[in-house]
Order: C-alpha cells, then structure tokens, then sequence
C-alpha cells in the first residue's frame, strides 16, 4: 500500500506528501495522479504535458454547472436539460425511507417513474448547484491580523459571517465562504439552492448493493449503485443549460477520466501530532463505539421481518462507516507512513528555519497545533459524547437540540452565532427540521439507549454529568420514556416550535425539547472549552503552516477536501491485489456468476427474469485512478467529451487511506459503467422514457474539450 514511500529521500518525502508540487525537484512525471483539485486552479498545464489534451474554459464551466452537490453529503450530476440528476442509490436513502412502508416496500421492489406524474418527492433531499467563486482571503485573512488567539476565533466568525450575508443579500444565493489548505486560503462559494427533488428512478437495493458489506470496499464488485432524481423550480422541472450527458459507449482500460464531485474532508495537510490524535484517541474509540451499535442493531433485525426491514439503512451506514474507520486506521498505523509524514515535516521545519523572516512568521505554529492537541486529548470524550452528541444517537434528540438552539441562536446577531446558525444555514437547517422523514420509534429507543449506555460507561457513573442525567434511571428507561413521550415525529409539530422561536420552545412540554435544554448548559461548556483551547489555536496556527507552505513549494498544491466541489483526473485502470492482476472491467455475466442465491449475493427477480436478454459482456463496473474520498459518491467520471462514462460509489480498500495519502499503484475508484447501466435500464427496467431523455441530451456536433495534439 505505501510502496511508493520505499527509499525517498525526506525531501522528496515531503513532495510526495504535499501534492506533488514541482518546485525543485524536475518534471512533475513521477508524482502520482493525485488531487482534488478545485475547478479555478486545475493543473491544466501538467494534464497537457502528460496526455496531449487541453481543457477548455468551456469544458470546465459546464463541467462545474452541471456538477451537484446533495446537501446530506453525496455529489451528482445534471444528466439532461429538464434538471434530471443522476447520482447514488445509496445517496437517496432517506427519500427511500420517506417513501417506503410496510405496505410499500421500495428497498425491494425498486422504483421507477415513466412520467412527471408519478415522480415521487424527496422533501429530505436538497440539491446545491455551484455558480461561481470568489477569492475572499485578503479580506478574512486582514480581519485577524494581528489579534491574540481569544480575539482571533470570535473576529474571524463575524468577518465569514459578514462576507456570506452581504453576498446572500445581493445574490439571493446561498453564499458559504470556504477555508481551503485549513485557512490559508479562503473562497466564497455561490451555490442556486433546490428544495423541491424528486424520485424518477432507483434499482431494488439488492441490485444497488449486491455483494453487502462482504463486497464494500472491496474489487471486483457488480453492483447497479445509481438512482435518478429530478429538480424542480416554481412547481416545474428544472431547465438547466448545462448538463453533462451519459455516453452509450463509456470507456475502455486505459482511457484518460475525470471525476468532479464534493469529496468531503482529507487530512493530508494535518501535523503528526494531529495525526497520532486521530490513530490513538480519535478513531479507536469511534471503532468502539460503532462496533457496539452494530452488533444490537444486528440482533435487532433478526428478531422480525419487519425490524429487518427499519434496519437495513442504520446497519448499512454502521458497517460502511465502521470499514471506512478502519481502513484509515490501518493507514495511521502504518509505521511507513507515519515516519514519510515526520521526515516530510521535519524537512519543511528546517526549510523555514533557514530563513529567518520565515522562522519569525511560521516556527511557532508546530509547537503550537501540538499543544492544542494535547489539550483536545484532556476533553475529546466529553466535547465527543456530549456536544457532539454521539452520547445521544437519536433523529428526535438531533431534531429538539436544533430547536433548543436556533430559538436561543436566531435572537443575537448572524456573526456572533453558533456556526451552524449563521444566516446562511437556516435556509437548509429549516429544509432538514420539517422533512417528512421516515422515525421508527424502535430503532430511536434501540440506538438511544445504547448511545447514553456507552456515554455512561465512557465517562463513569460518578461524572457529574451522568449523575445529574441519569439520576436513578437506567439509560433503557430513558430512552423508553423519552421517545415515546415525543411528538417531535410530526413535521407539522417541529414547524410550530421553529416558527414560534424562543417563547414556543420555551413553553413546549415535550419531553425531548426538555431533555435537549437540560442538557444545553453543560453541553456548550464543552463546546465553549474547545473553541477556545483547541479550535482557535488549530485554526490561527493551521493558516501560518498553509502559508510556510506555499513559501517553500508555491501554490502548485492542492487543498484537503472541504465538501466543495472538487475535479480529479486519472486513467481506467486494474491493480494488483493479494498476488492476482484485477482487470479494470468486469461484466454483466459476471454478476449471474457471483448470483449464489444466499445473502448478500442475491440478484434481484427482475435481473434473473432477464438474463437471457442482457448481453454478458458489457461492461457493469470499472475501476480507475481518480482521486476520491466520501463524499464522491455519485460524482460523475467523465471522458474527454464532458461526457458521463460512469458513476463513482465506492473505492478499494487502499483507497480508504486516501484520507491521508495517495497511492496510484493500488488506490483505486470504482465506478457504474454507463454501458452497463443503460443495458439495465433498457432490458430490466423498461425504462424507455428515461433512456429516451438521457439519448436527447447527447450533443451532436462540437465537443467542449479538444486535444492539444490536434
């Protein structure tokens, strides 16, 4: 997995680990293709210098125009010019959720709207479009200058917040300023904001999800992890000039693809010290945790048909987020890794050192970031359990913590509010508080009681916290009284007490709005400790390590991924794994071969019931080298055309050290195929309409990108 850290210098060490920037060191030829590189600084020159092929402005602003990011945390893509959207099964579970029931089961049956008619709506799904970005640093970063690390927290929170409200006013977009290398750098993003999704199309999650757990994070897969919405604007859908239209072709091993997505956070940037916080402290008690919440969930489903069925998405997201933790755990621990990341550090160190001017601006900001690590290891389970909330895993508790704290919030100015309140959030948390989502009172009981168990445990009997929340109740009473108590299930409920503010949250007598604010108090003194002891020095000391940066290696640098639209660009390509050569490809004959019959490798009636008619060899799945972490989920891969040749839902499992460090040799995206998909939709699914759309979308004359050879 770390081969390509074997024998480098620590110079080079630091070059392979900081993005393969090209200063000093020759030609940029040997570095990996790495990178989620924003769209206003894509490598367009070393693209061309490696593979004869120059982007186009063109290409790139239809590329980020029709580029989406779901706000639950997945990327897509508009796909045709009455805003259809192609993205991930797994990316619309709470649609899934929201329009499934005992007697209407879509995790089984699937889905599929021939017509406007009968889309379904997904009123827990939003869909942000990126139109434009501005670079803000000189003003935040003149905001801050020069304040003591008290000041610098509170200045900096007001000057994003002024930045956001004045371009939110004059746009009416939603305006989020983004820090980018962890604050050395700062854009303005301008996103069009879409409530209104809804459902066209989505395969029987055995199909989305063939092979389960077994077969996640794993090659080869044969997997159809795809579904299709559509925006609507003013009650009509959505015409959109850009879109990037599926190609019937797709690509062949070796081809050149890009991928734009909104990869959600990295940590190739972060110190060492950061780093052996997240290996010893951080990920294992995550892994602890999840494990725990796995096996009663598991014990849970086996008891019925019907708690199988309420379920299969929290187990689904425990045991993807549980492999993910430990692939990149696995990366951590890695003394290879760790001793490449400490000469890269170590070499940087002294390279500021040597200039005087750099070691007055920059020398303290290691010791410092250390110190504040430190300080985050003395409260990381309180602020975690408690005002991170893992202490109290529930929908309901999320719900009545957001009223509690927007009634209190929403009455002091925008910037000197908690940051999930600013004004530019209320829109999307107002969108996510009145949702028609599917609770299911037993799972809310289940996943509560065992998440204030472990927060007993975790902390002790005799924390003066358990006690004051426990009292002389067991964390199953709790749970009990609490969820049945509630009627925040009811949308109608939730908007009464988030239109009524301060004096309707004040009055409520739901037992979860009272256990939310007797909770609050200690809560944000938790969360008051952090700001001020570990996330203001990591922030203030974070910008200066991005400036020593560029001072040594320039801006050829990519930043950590942020949840903002990213493009990266790599080849079709196999790897080798436990001794055998994976080819890139394989086959829709290929998934009748793994169909066993038993869980998970169960085909859907649909798919066995059309075997015959399906052609073997096309392409299902591919994997390539694109550079990707969650959060690509549903992003496009794209040909030279701009046109959509797949769709990536999940990596190998190298790639899950990805959060940390890349390697080409064995990171590898695996992605739908559009041949492959198209071949379902046809001859499973009968979905001539659909393929009727995506073919009128295919361009017939010029091609937004050109070679540079031409």
């Amino acid at each position: 997995m770390f081969s390509r850290l074997r024998g480098l210098s620590a110079a080079k060490a630091l070059h392979f680990l900081t993005c393969c920037a090209t200063v000093g060191l020759g030609q940029d030829t040997a570095c990996a293709e790495e990178g989620m590189w924003t769209l206003s600084d894509f490598p367009r020159e070393r693209l061309s210098r490696k593979y004869g092929f120059q982007l186009s402005d063109e290409w790139l602003k239809n590329a980020q125009l029709a580029s989406v990011r779901l706000a639950n945390g997945c990327s897509g893509a508009l796909v045709s010019r009455q805003g259809l959207i192609v993205t991930n099964h797994h990316c619309v579970s709470e649609c899934l959720s929201e329009q499934t029931s005992a007697t209407r089961d879509l995790a089984r049956s699937g889905f599929y709207a021939p017509n406007g008619a009968a889309e379904l709506p997904c009123s827990s799904l939003e869909v942000h479009q990126l139109v434009d970005m501005e670079d803000v640093t000189q003003t935040i970063q003149t905001a801050t200058r020069g304040l003591t690390e008290a000041e610098f927290g509170a200045a900096l929170r007001r000057e994003i917040s002024n930045r956001e409200q004045a371009c939110a006013e004059k746009t009416k977009l939603r305006c989020d300023v983004v820090s980018l290398y962890h604050g050395g750098k700062y854009h303005l993003y301008k996103y069009r904001r879409f409530s209104d999704v809804r459902l066209v199309f989505l395969p029987e999650t055995q199909a989305a999800r063939f092979g389960g757990d077994p077969d996640n994070f794993n090659y080869p897969r044969y997997a159809l992890d795809v579904s299709f919405l559509r925006v609507y604007e003013n009650g009509k859908p959505l015409q959109n000039e850009n879109a990037v239209p599926v190609s019937p072709k797709g690509v062949s091993a070796g081809d050149l693809v890009f991928a734009t997505g909104n990869p959600g956070s990295t940590n190739r940037l972060l110190t060492l010290s950061q780093l052996e916080f997240l290996r010893d402290v951080s990920y294992p008690e995550q892994l602890l945790y999840l494990s725990g919440l796995r096996g009663h969930l598991l014990a849970f489903a086996k008891q019925s048909a019907e708690n199988q069925r309420i379920a299969l998405e929290p187990i689904y997201s425990v045991e993807n987020y549980c492999k993910s933790l430990l692939g990149q755990h696995e990366t951590l621990a890695s003394r290879m890794f760790m001793k490449a990341k400490q000469a890269s550090e170590e070499t940087l160190r002294a390279q500021i050192q040597q200039n005087p001017t750099l070691e007055k601006r920059f020398g303290g900001a290691w010791d410092a970031l250390s110190r504040a690590t430190d300080e985050r290891r003395k409260i990381h389970l309180e602020h975690t359990l408690i005002e991170g909330g893992q202490g109290f895993q529930s929908t309901l508790f999320q719900y009545a913590r957001h009223l509690v704290r927007a009634a209190e919030e929403r009455q002091k100015p925008s910037g000197q509010r908690l940051t999930e309140y600013r004004d530019s959030a209320l829109p999307s948390l107002s969108h996510e508080l009145l949702a028609k989502g599917a609770i299911y009172p037993a799972i809310e009981t289940l996943t509560l009681s065992y998440s204030l168990g472990f927060l007993r445990e975790r902390l002790g009997p005799e924390h003066p916290f358990v006690k004051e929340v426990f009292g002389a109740y067991s964390p199953e009473e709790i749970a009990r009284n609490l969820v049945s108590g509630s009627r925040l299930y009811s949308p109608a409920v939730r908007r009464t007490l988030w239109e009524g503010g301060e004096k309707a949250v004040a009055a409520s007598q739901d037992p979860m709005i009272r256990f939310a604010k007797a909770v609050d108090l200690q809560a944000r003194l938790y969360r008051r400790q952090y700001e001020l002891a570990v996330e203001t020095v990591e922030k203030r000391n974070a910008e200066l390590l991005a400036q020593a940066l560029f001072a040594v290696l320039g801006t050829g640098v990519y930043p950590d991924a942020t949840f903002t639209l990213r493009m990266t660009y790599g080849t079709v390509s196999g790897f080798k794994a436990f001794g055998q050569d994976l080819a890139p490809m394989t086959l829709l004959g290929g998934a009748f071969v793994r169909h066993t019959g038993r869980f998970p490798f169960v085909l859907p009636p649909s798919w066995v019931a059309a075997k015959t008619r399906l052609h073997a060899q096309t392409p299902l799945n591919f994997t390539s080298t694109l550079d990707i972490v969650g959060g690509n989920s549903g992003s496009p891969v794209l040909d030279k055309e701009g046109h959509v040749v797949g769709v990536v839902f999940d990596g190998n499992l190298p790639s899950l050290g990805g959060a940390f460090y890349y390697d080409d040799l064995t990171n590898r995206a695996v992605s739908v195929h559009s041949a492959g998909l198209l071949e379902l939709l046809d001859k499973v699914y009968g979905a001539g309409p659909l393929l009727a759309e995506l073919k009128a979308a295919l361009p017939t004359s010029a091609k937004p990108g050109q070679s540079a050879s031409k």
